[in-house]
């Protein structure tokens, strides 16, 4: 079975089945009410205390559009290189949940505001397009609670309202290595557009998993299965693994894949179906008499064009040719923008090189291991910049400067007064080191022998036996010339 980012291949008795993936994008728009009410979208607030009467479906209640989630939806297909439609229409999506009160779902189906665009994903051996198909505005349902009360089942609807995009992925997704890479580009574009917060564990972001198998070199496309409201990227990698394998399976059995809708057991670690897959004429869709179509002119569209900012691609090629980066590198530091913001900030007071390598290295362990983001790094970008800078300067060895570094990581400390005040200077004095070197090839003399001999790997033992007796602080390099010069 192959699972690499060309492609993902599962075989039976010599017949090798081609994985084909889309994925239906739930983004929570950021905004500080909801779609068609004023109600607040605070997350985390106490049951039912975010819900306006709209929210509620009383009767004679009116949506009116919120213009700020129109112009995020707006944003985020500008940087989707999407065609932005002039006129779309919010329709009524009828079906029933206990926690939709108004028996419907007001979604956009034949004229959405976003049309056709596309994404670029970064994988190892090059670039690869990921068309978009169409991204629409909804309002989203509220929740069902089943965990609280061992007889009811109760609904919060908080969420009820809250504005969705909808972002619908092309068949063009091939492997869990490019869901993966899918999913990041997607947060990181919301994130830079500040249109979403991207925040899984939240659930402003989730995704509805469209997987189908088909023999390898067959043109057309199998029946797919639709695996509803994946909160992360491992159960979605896990879901699409589990319902390919159950396809081909059916498939060699001599069966049918079944069109359906199916939910992910991430405990039992399967997927189970949950009811068979609707088309759209079972939702009977038709144009919300409440609500106008929606016109918006090039010139409004334009001016919105010009507030966005500069987008992880663009600042990829940026920082290649204004810093000299490898594609690699400037790929991890562009992926999240505080990422991008802090990595601009060390390079404007110190070397570039330096702060591509200590933020890609000890600075990502730090926040792994702590479990935080790098806006919450005890480390600030100002005082990272200093320690570059000793490093550069001489003043330390990078060896001490890790040393200084684990310092900063528990008392948010500037390494200038750290390095002062435990006396970490790097020892640079030649005369200073001429007498610890001295030392050491006197106390050493059958090893001086050797390496006189020709054995050269013995250099070491003596760099090693100068840094032992200067406790770290000696200038490497002058250690190294100074050694070269005696036992030469």
């Amino acid at each position: 079975m192959s699972k690499n980012n060309e492609e993902y291949l599962i075989k039976r008795n010599n017949i090798e089945y081609e994985v084909i993936i889309g994925l239906e994008v739930h983004a929570q728009v950021l905004s500080k009410s909801k779609l068609f009410s004023t109600s607040p979208t605070k997350f985390g607030s106490e049951p039912n205390t975010q819900v306006s009467l709209v929210d509620a479906a009383f009767p004679g209640m009116l949506p009116v559009i919120n213009e700020f989630c129109i112009k995020q939806a707006i944003k985020t297909g500008i940087g989707l290189n999407a065609k932005i439609n002039n006129r779309s229409i919010f329709d009524r999506k009828n079906y029933f949940y206990a926690d939709l009160p108004q028996g419907y779902q007001i979604s956009q189906y034949k004229n959405p505001i976003v049309g056709e665009g596309s994404v670029t994903l970064d994988m190892p051996d090059g670039e690869k397009k990921i068309g978009i198909e169409r991204l629409h505005l909804e309002q989203d349902a509220g929740k069902s609670i089943h965990d609280i009360d061992p007889k009811n089942t109760l609904v919060d609807l908080n969420r009820s309202g809250v504005a969705l995009m909808e972002i619908v992925s092309k068949p063009d997704l091939r492997s869990l290595d490019e869901v993966n890479a899918y999913i990041k580009k997607l947060r990181s574009i919301m994130r830079y557009l500040g249109t979403c917060d991207g925040n899984m564990q939240e659930g402003s972001l989730r995704a509805d998993v469209n997987v189908s198998v088909r023999k390898k070199g067959a043109s057309e496309l199998g029946t797919r299965c639709e695996i509803k409201n994946v909160n992360s990227i491992k159960f979605m990698q896990m879901a699409i693994n589990y319902e390919a394998n159950r396809q081909v399976d059916i498939l060699e059995d001599g069966g049918s894949i079944d069109q359906e809708t199916r939910l992910f057991d991430t405990k039992k670690n399967e997927t189970r179906s949950m009811r068979t897959k609707e088309d759209a004429h079972d939702y009977r869709y038709f144009p919300d008499p409440d609500l106008l179509p929606l016109e918006l002119n090039d010139e409004y569209i334009d001016d919105i064009k010009k507030d966005i900012p500069e987008l992880p691609d663009e600042k990829k090629k940026r920082f290649i040719e204004k810093f000299k980066l490898s594609p690699y590198e400037a790929n991890i530091l562009v992926s999240d923008i505080e990422t991008s913001k802090y990595f601009e900030e060390v390079s404007k007071k110190s070397d570039v090189k330096l702060a591509t390598n200590w933020i890609t290295g000890e600075l990502f362990a730090l926040l792994n291991d702590k479990s935080i983001e790098i806006t919450e790094s005890p480390i600030s970008s100002e005082n990272l910049a200093k320690l570059i800078n000793l490093i550069k300067d001489g003043t330390i060895s990078g060896k001490i400067a890790k040393t200084v570094f684990e310092i900063m990581a528990n008392k948010e400390k500037d390494p200038v007064k750290i390095v002062e005040e435990r006396g970490l200077k790097q020892q640079s004095d030649p005369k200073e080191l001429e007498m610890i070197i001295d030392k050491v090839i006197s106390d050493n003399p059958k090893n001086v022998e050797a390496y006189k001999s020709g054995k050269d790997k013995l250099f070491g033992f003596f760099v090693g036996q100068v840094m032992k007796q200067s406790s770290g602080k000696a200038n490497p390099q002058l250690v190294n010339e100074i050694l070269k010069k005696k036992l030469n």
